[in-house]
């Protein structure tokens, strides 16, 4: 545990942990914001190994044919639903695109977490009173 009481997160590909249906395994879904327009791909996703919770998505964004993308974190508590290509969210792809950027050298910090919640204007994970999201209804 870090000190302000943000767990150390680890990207689930780089752990020995697995989502435990296939169905709840995003990775590689485009992401699309409350308008329906798409926003990137998640690349991957960041969990709390001890809580064996997901708590970010890693999305990469913008560029062109995966040249100048930026990657962001969002956390879970954006999504609203799932299809079975898709992940939508309730943030827009603007508000995305000025996210914090995924820096692989700050994500031991937890205000860097702080920081990502604090912009999207979620309360942290790890803060009295959170109540972790269930997984989002899917449709077809």
């Amino acid at each position: 545990m870090a000190t302000d009481g943000a767990p150390i997160l680890e990207k689930l590909s780089d752990s020995e942990q697995t989502v435990e249906t296939p169905a709840e395994d995003v990775r590689g879904r485009k992401v699309a914001d409350t308008e329906g327009n798409e926003i990137g791909k998640i690349e991957d996703l960041l969990v709390d190994a001890p809580q064996r919770k997901v708590r970010f998505l890693l999305v990469a964004h913008g560029g062109f044919l995966g040249f100048g993308e930026t990657k962001s974190f969002v956390p879970v508590d954006a999504v609203t639903h799932i299809t079975e290509d898709q992940v939508f969210i309730d943030q827009s792809r603007e508000r995305v695109a000025k996210a914090p950027v995924y820096d692989p050298e700050l994500t031991d910090e937890p205000e860097y977490y702080t920081n990502v919640y604090g912009f999207y204007g979620y309360p942290p994970f790890w803060g009295p009173g959170y109540v972790y999201p269930g997984f989002p209804f899917r449709q077809a």
